[in-house]
């Protein structure tokens, strides 16, 4: 692993003003960029808003579109690689929670959510892959929200050479604190058990159709220590460094690096 600078971002997603949202993130970005990011993070489904409604479908994006295209002129004008969300559509009119990768080069990479909370099954299908991709030469993944409660996909992500978990958030109503304190649950062990970097953000705010967010963004190391967090419902940015020296204090100590002791060929009962 390189030392590399993240930017996770608190952001308030309207549905219906994609537009609007889009112009947000270029916003973002140029911050971002400015303040030497190498990547940008956007929490779940930001350029089109997060809804459980059925009606909120018809604001599904397909890949590529004006939109998309615009995000990944302005990645590689910048050279930071971002990664925002939006309610996909694919050529047969299928629909999918998903999130993009936009390569500073210009490749795009679609994760697609894998485990949909029940109350998003149906509107979404279920994506099968777990769409690892590099910054530099680490290897990231992305898990949405709901994914992170599944402690196999991390192990999966892991097996394939993960070392950043990437962890937008679409997570609805609480408090700050609140928020805060439930991720600690769950994030910190993904991290610890994993000996992985875990980051993570949330949409903030209303979003137009009933539902009010509460931000939030942290950034965790391999030892399952929180780096820094964010603890506010507004708009914002949480830039961290996340460092070869932290990830190899974890990696090379024979009692601090669990993975490689993993038995898996008895784990199937």
């Amino acid at each position: 692993m390189e030392d590399i600078r993240v930017a996770l971002i608190t952001l308030n997603s309207v549905c219906g003003k994609t537009e609007e949202n889009l112009e947000k993130h270029i916003e973002w970005i140029k911050k971002a960029a400015s303040d030497n990011v190498d990547v940008i993070c956007f929490p779940e489904l930001s350029l089109t808003g997060y809804s459980s409604k059925e009606i909120f479908t018809e604001n599904a994006v397909t890949v590529p579109s004006e939109i998309t295209d615009r995000l990944s002129e302005i990645s590689k004008d910048k050279k930071i690689t971002v990664l925002a969300g939006l309610a996909e559509k694919d050529s047969s009119g299928k629909r999918y929670a998903s999130h993009l990768i936009f390569n500073s080069d210009g490749e795009i990479t679609i994760y697609r959510k894998i485990h949909l909370a029940p109350p998003e099954k149906k509107l979404y299908e279920q994506g099968n892959d777990l769409s690892l991709f590099n910054i530099k030469d680490i290897k990231c993944g992305v898990q949405l929200c709901y994914d992170i409660h599944f402690p196999e996909l991390t192990t999966a992500m892991t097996k394939g050479s993960a070392e950043i978990i990437f962890v937008p958030h679409a997570s609805p109503r609480g408090t700050p604190d609140t928020k805060y304190q439930s991720w600690m649950r769950h994030l910190r062990a993904r991290a610890f058990d994993n000996s992985i970097f875990i980051v993570a953000c949330n949409q903030s705010g209303e979003n137009g159709m009933g539902l009010s967010f509460s931000g939030v963004s942290v950034a965790i190391d391999p030892s399952g220590e929180v780096i820094d967090q964010r603890l506010d419902n507004s708009e914002g940015m949480l830039v961290v460094d996340l460092t070869k020296e932290i990830f190899e204090h974890v990696r090379g100590h024979e009692m601090r690096y669990f993975f490689p002791n993993r038995r898996p060929e008895i784990y199937n009962l």
